[in-house]
């Protein structure tokens, strides 16, 4: 069983503790997709459940391209051998055979990115020291204050979905080029993107959205930048 905790089309946060629940039960492996959700708010693989969690540094753990990591539970690590292994993973024993390395680093390869490793953790230490709690509480401030913005301008239709909804604001203006305006706004030093079928299409296609604008908010946004944003893409709608 896998989920994406956080989609990247959208603002909604699965549930992924009650997922895990259902899964211990039915006695099925659990990986969370956890790029999104780490660095954006609080994630405990405890409480959680899951046999797996991985992660991209680079977004909102705001780490190095190229960099992530993955969580793997001892319990289940041990009766799973990886695909690929190197001299790093497994030891080569006999002519004709090899052990597994009896811990997660079986799943790591000799040849990494030392220096992105260190940057992920420079990422990690930050995110601890703001506190994953006060930057998760900051960051639905933002994003519910953006939607809200959003909502009062004609023709926008906001597209995330879930009861509880992150930093990652998506929707859609009725009528207009998503990726004109994308450029057009990024003409004003205003970055947004433009979240296509080709990464979510059992989803956009679904809801029938050819694709969404998306806008993430983080720590150092602040009101005024929401403020301009929102009056940048008011101006461009009516023009």
């Amino acid at each position: 069983m896998s989920i994406s905790h956080v989609p990247t089309q959208g603002g909604l946060v699965q549930p992924a503790e009650t997922v895990g629940k259902i899964t211990n039960d039915a006695g099925v492996l659990y990986l969370l997709d956890a790029c999104q959700s780490v660095g954006q708010l609080p994630v405990d693989v405890k409480k959680i459940g899951c046999d797996f969690l991985s992660m991209t540094g680079r977004k909102y753990l705001r780490g190095p391209r190229g960099t992530g990591f993955l969580y793997a539970k001892a319990a289940t690590t041990a009766h799973i051998e990886p695909v690929f292994l190197d001299n790093h993973a497994a030891r080569w024993t006999d002519d004709n055979g090899y052990t597994v390395v009896g811990d997660a680093k079986r799943f790591e390869n000799w040849e990494r990115y030392f220096a992105g490793v260190i940057g992920l953790k420079a990422a990690a230490d930050q995110a601890n020291e703001l506190g994953i709690d006060a930057i998760w509480a900051r960051l639905r401030a933002l994003a519910d204050g953006l939607r809200a913005r959003l909502a009062s301008l004609k023709g926008v239709t906001l597209t995330d979905l879930g009861q509880v909804k992150g930093a990652i604001v998506t929707f859609a203006v009725q009528g207009a080029d998503h990726n004109a305006l994308k450029l057009a706004l990024r003409a004003q030093a205003i970055n947004v993107s433009v979240s296509t079928q080709f990464s979510s299409r059992l989803d956009l296609k679904g809801r029938g959205l050819l694709n969404v604008m998306r806008a993430s908010v983080h720590v150092y946004n602040t009101e005024d930048e929401l403020d301009r944003f929102v009056a940048a893409l008011d101006a461009l709608i009516d023009g």
